[in-house]
């Protein structure tokens, strides 16, 4: 087994078993862009099978969108159905559902493409939705939310939504987007990429700048960050004094 396989392998054990993302007989949705990240997502889930030792069932999703290149053609839909995968695409007319005045943006394609994927998998009687955000999109989101919304969140391991019966979950959380961009290239689909002009302009790219700044690219400073979040100190943290109401 090449070391970059072994490396993502044991990261993404590591996750499943840490986060409990993972239990004998579950049914999951992988959401597949025809990127990088979420096509090394559907072979590690299903390379994981043999590792885990318990039966679950594995289907993709592409959501093709009216501004983004037909998934088929690219030979990505090919190499996950050769890994045990069924995929299904479906179409949604991202731009088409913008109101009058309002402009095309990434938080706009997202929440569409997540709501198609909450309602395939609603349908399909999915009871996890698998998506392959990384370490260093954590950290960014992190970074993001801090500097813009100011606010500390991120994307969570592993997300139980209170209003749908889905659990969304992150098997490559504590993979760097190095080790997947390695792995990518030794299993030959580096070349097949997801690429949007609208994303040009996102905030994302300022935040990772801000992380290479911040750890020198160190993987040991990004994986403390991450493990910071598992380890917070409410008392020191400052927060407003709810104040009551006077007359004065």
């Amino acid at each position: 087994m090449p070391a970059q396989e072994k490396a993502l392998l044991k990261l993404a054990e590591r996750a499943v078993r840490e986060y409990g993302l993972i239990q004998e007989g579950d049914k999951i949705l992988i959401g597949v862009s025809g990127g990088k990240d979420s096509t090394s997502l559907a072979y590690i889930l299903s390379a994981l099978r043999p590792v885990l030792k318990f039966p679950y069932e594995l289907q993709a999703v592409h959501i093709a969108s009216d501004f983004d290149i037909a998934f088929g053609p690219s030979g990505i839909a090919d190499l996950v159905r050769s890994w045990g995968i069924a995929l299904e695409e479906i179409q949604v007319p991202i731009i088409g559902r913008l109101k009058p005045g309002r402009s095309m943006n990434c938080y706009w394609c997202s929440t569409q493409r997540r709501t198609e994927l909450l309602r395939y998998a609603m349908e399909g009687d999915f009871a996890k939705i698998a998506l392959g955000h990384h370490l260093d999109d954590i950290l960014e989101t992190f970074f993001m939310n801090m500097m813009n919304k100011g606010e500390l969140s991120t994307m969570p391991v592993r997300l139980s939504y209170s209003k749908y019966p889905v659990t969304l979950i992150r098997p490559l959380a504590l993979v760097q987007e190095r080790q997947i961009i390695e792995f990518a290239s030794s299993a030959g689909f580096s070349s097949f990429t997801c690429s949007c002009d609208y994303g040009s302009a996102s905030k994302r790219r300022e935040a990772r700048q801000k992380i290479a700044e911040l750890t020198g690219g160190s993987a040991a400073i990004k994986r403390r960050i991450f493990d910071s979040f598992s380890h917070i100190k409410a008392d020191y943290l400052s927060g407003r004094v709810e104040r009551e109401e006077t007359d004065y």
